[in-house]
């Protein structure tokens, strides 16, 4: 079963490499999205794939790479729309 999510997670997480840490998680659990940062400092994003993987990278979004002092994740699941061939930052 797949699903999407959109997702914002607030804290440390703007010039660190959260966004490729993202990146790379995602590639790794063959999700396909975005990611960008946000002008409050936080970043916001896009995935879908299986549940499965879909939960286990917000669980990694949760640590981040070193350096990352994640506060919050909200996560908000949707339906899987299959529009997305790959994932990508966003700048």
């Amino acid at each position: 079963m797949r699903r999407s999510a959109r997702i914002t997670v607030a804290g440390l997480v703007q010039g660190i490499g959260y966004r490729y840490f993202c990146r790379r998680q995602a590639g790794e659990r063959h999700l396909v999205g975005w990611v960008k940062n946000l002008p409050g400092g936080s970043v916001s994003l896009y995935v879908e794939g299986e549940v499965d993987e879909v939960e286990r990278f917000i669980a990694e979004l949760r640590s981040g790479p070193a350096g990352a002092k994640v506060t919050t994740v909200d996560a908000d699941y949707g339906d899987y729309s299959g529009k997305f061939t790959a994932f990508e930052v966003k700048y």
